[in-house]
Parts: structure tokens; sequence; C-alpha cells
């Protein structure tokens, strides 16, 4: 209705703008088709701009704008889809104004390594998100419920955001604890309210982490607030079919802890143990953070993360070192002037370089725990 009497251009397909748009009301496509039609405006007054100033020597001055349309201009007056994929991007449903978070800008390089739970993900997510029809016709349910686990600082968090912005999907990110109320019913309410946003705006994806504070078994003396708030997160995870567009991902270091409800079939059926980096995803790892620095030639990450000492460190332990050697930059910087090595110039040197090398191994053999940034 709302494009009936605009000039479309091309090949339109108004079925994947459509699916494009989830959650927008109807004052919201008013806006988007409007975006569009100033988009294809717009593309008409930038090549009018850069006609009169070649005409006119780069005179930036002349009253270019105020001329009235020509002909040729008004007929090449079109909305392509391109103006609505733009549109959609800068147009913000009023059901999405609240609640949810920004899609990460998390990709698996940052993530390090984790081939085979990329290619889950892919497989049972992104691809669903993005090509739904090759689902639909043969009546194919994917699992909608994930958890991650496994120690503390492998990566968990990073997955769940990588696999956000892979999809492109709407993003909601929830802090276990944070939903716990002490006032009667809160908690069950927030849970409502969570679950049924995610529908109005599917696909979405909802990401649970430290899961295990919502979900601890039940029966525990003292443990009726979270019993209440576990009965309901089991009602809302009932059933993918009545959730279809939302995918949960919960992410936990205690497994042990969770009622056993909880790791069903339709729930959180589906179980992916994130453990410890091996050697070539510690180079992986340490070459993500390493890349926006600049790196002495004499530093050989492939070495540094297939040493012995390396083996038990985690992604964040890695990431920690690299920032660990930053933060000493300064110091390493005043031994070397202290010691009138002149050698090294401050404009010029890079951030890490020899020195803080010999820090990093030296980080590295004191173990994982052993340093920190204070």
């Amino acid at each position: 209705m709302l494009t009936q009497h605009l000039r479309l251009e091309g090949e339109f397909d108004l079925f994947k703008i459509a699916r494009a748009t989830q959650g927008f009301v109807g004052a919201d496509l008013k806006a988007l088709v409007d975006k569009a039609g100033n988009l294809a405006m717009k593309r008409i007054i930038d090549k009018r701009r850069i006609h009169y100033r070649r005409e006119h020597d780069g005179n930036s001055k002349h009253d270019w704008w105020r001329q009235p349309w020509d002909e040729s201009e008004v007929e090449g007056l079109h909305i392509t889809m391109d103006d609505f994929e733009e549109a959609t991007k800068m147009v913000q449903p009023s059901l999405r104004r609240e609640g949810f978070s920004s899609v990460p800008d998390v990709t698996w390089d940052d993530v390090g390594g984790l081939d085979s739970l990329r290619k889950e993900f892919d497989r049972c997510i992104i691809r669903c998100i993005k090509n739904p029809e090759d689902y639909e016709v043969f009546g194919v349910n994917m699992q909608a419920g994930f958890l991650l686990f496994g120690p503390p600082g492998c990566g968990k968090t990073l997955i769940a955001k990588a696999v956000a912005h892979e999809a492109g999907a709407n993003f909601i990110h929830i802090k276990g604890p944070e939903l716990l109320n002490k006032y009667v019913g809160e908690s069950e309410s927030e849970v409502r309210k969570i679950f049924t946003r995610a529908r109005t705006n599917s696909p979405c994806i909802l990401f649970f982490d430290e899961v295990d504070a919502l979900t601890t078994k039940r029966g525990k003396e003292g443990g009726w607030v979270v019993e209440r708030l576990l009965n309901q997160l089991l009602i809302e995870l009932d059933g993918a079919d009545q959730r279809q567009g939302v995918y949960v991902i919960g992410a936990t270091n205690r497994i042990d802890v969770i009622d056993d409800a909880v790791l069903r079939p339709g729930r959180f059926g589906k179980k992916h143990y994130v453990p410890l980096p091996g050697a070539h995803e510690r180079v992986s790892i340490l070459k993500a953070h390493a890349r926006s620095k600049p790196i002495s030639t004499d530093v050989h990450l492939d070495a540094l993360a297939r040493r012995a000492e390396c083996n038990n460190l985690t992604g964040a332990d890695l990431a920690s070192l690299v920032i660990f050697v930053i933060y000493h930059r300064t110091i390493l910087l005043e031994v070397v002037q202290t010691q009138a090595l002149v050698l090294l110039q401050f404009a010029e040197c890079s951030i890490v370089f020899s020195l803080s090398y010999c820090y990093l191994l030296l980080c590295i053999e004191m173990g994982a725990g052993e340093f920190n940034l204070t």
C-alpha cells in the first residue's frame, strides 16, 4: 500500500524488505519508505552538484540547488532496492528502541580458532536467519537452544557475539544475576518481557551470560526466588515452534549446578564444551589481539604461543598478556632512557619491542594467575 504510487526500479523484492523489517509498525514502515525516497532524491541532487561544479570550475557558491528539476532528472528519479536496504539500516523501529543491545562488531577472527563450533552455529543459526525459506520448504525446525560451557576466559561470550554479528540478527544480552529481584513476581515478569520483545522483533538472538545464576537445581533450601524464575524460564524455552525466529544461547562455567530440566532437548538441548585453546588457537588469539598494535619484527607470536608455558593459558590470559606488555611500555622506555640507550627514539619505536618480548616471556613463565595490571 505504501509503495503503490512510487516509482520502483528494476527487480523489486518486497518480501525481502518485509523479512528485514521484523518489529516495524505502520509508522515505522512509513518512515522507511520516506527515507528510501529521500535517498533516491539525494542521488539525483549529488549528480547535479557534481555537474554544476564541473561547469563552473569548482565554484560551490553557484545557486545550482535553486534551479528547477529538468525532465531528465524527473525521469531518472526511481527508488531502488539499494535505497530500501540502506534505509533499513537508518530507521530504527519503535519496538527496538528499548531493551536491545547493539549488534556486536566481534567476528570469528577475533575469537580465534574453534572452527567446529563456527560450523555448528553456521548450520543451526546463521543459515536459518539468512535463508529461512531453505528450511521452511522441508518443514525443518532446527535446534534453537544452545549452551556453551567450559573454563572461564575461553571465549564463550565472544562466540555468542560473533554469531550475532555474522547473522545480522537483533541481539539481547542478558547477564543472569540482573534478572533476580527481591520483589515477588518481578523476575518472572522480566523474563516474559524479554521473550515477548524477542518474538516481536525476530529473528533475534537471546544470550544469557552466567545462566547458572538463573537455573540452579531446584529443591535447595532458600532457593524459592530462583525456582520461580526458573519455572518461568522453562515455560518460555519450551518448544522451538512457539518461539520461531528466536535463538537462545546460554553460557556458564558451572554446568554441574544447572537443573536437569533446563538441559533437555527443546530448551538448552545442544551443549557445546569450549575448551582451553590449543597451540594453533593460541596463535590466532595472540594475532587477533596484536592486530592493531605496532609489533616489533623480533616478536614471533607463533613461536611464543606454542611454548609449553602457554599450554594452560586461556584466551583471556593471552589478551591480558598483550595488555600487560603495553602497560609496561612506559616503564621500559624509562629504563632505556636512564641507561642512555638513545638508539631507540620515543617517537618512532614500536609499542612492543625486544625488551617487551622479554617481559612477555617472563609473564608466561610466572604462570597465568601471577600477573595483573595494578
